[in-house]
């Protein structure tokens, strides 16, 4: 026989840092999953990623009370926020810039999001225009460091 999916579930949570609590709970109980053994999957498939990042996980809850796991990467704006060196965005994007990023960091930041299996069609240019996009509508400049370097190869 079978199995049939009954519902599909997106969650945030950080790396290694799944807890029987409130939060997971709401999403798990309805649906009858042991929330002690998502923990223990989740935890164990994270353990190679650094603490406390947010990992989005889209979770196949199947009738049978079986599920399947699928990590993403973290968030475009964790990442540009960690690159940028600043706990959040600011207040009044677009009038006010809280930091800046490189032109190379983005492009490091779009691998990384490449490896999705929902990205890995789409053209690399595509996701750093997005990131870009994302970075300033949080109030961070993106600076072209390729002149900087070009400049410094020179002398």
């Amino acid at each position: 026989m079978a199995q049939r999916l009954t519902r599909l579930v997106k969650l945030l949570v950080p790396a290694g840092g799944a807890k029987p609590g409130p939060a997971i709970g709401q999403s798990l109980g309805p649906l009858g999953l042991n929330m002690a053994e998502f923990c223990k999957d989740f935890n164990a498939k994270t353990a190679g990623h650094m603490a406390d990042v947010p990992i989005p996980v889209v979770m196949f809850a199947y009738d049978n009370r079986t599920y399947d796991l699928l990590l993403k990467s973290p968030t475009s704006s964790w990442f540009i926020k960690r690159c940028a060196g600043i706990d959040k965005g600011a207040t009044r994007p677009g009038y006010e810039t809280v930091g800046y990023v490189t032109l190379k960091e983005i492009y490091h930041i779009a691998k990384l999001k490449q490896r999705d299996a929902h990205m890995w069609m789409t053209p690399l240019q595509g996701i750093c225009r997005s990131i870009v996009a994302s970075a300033n509508s949080m109030g961070i400049e993106v600076v072209d460091d390729r002149q900087q370097s070009t400049e410094e190869a020179e002398t």
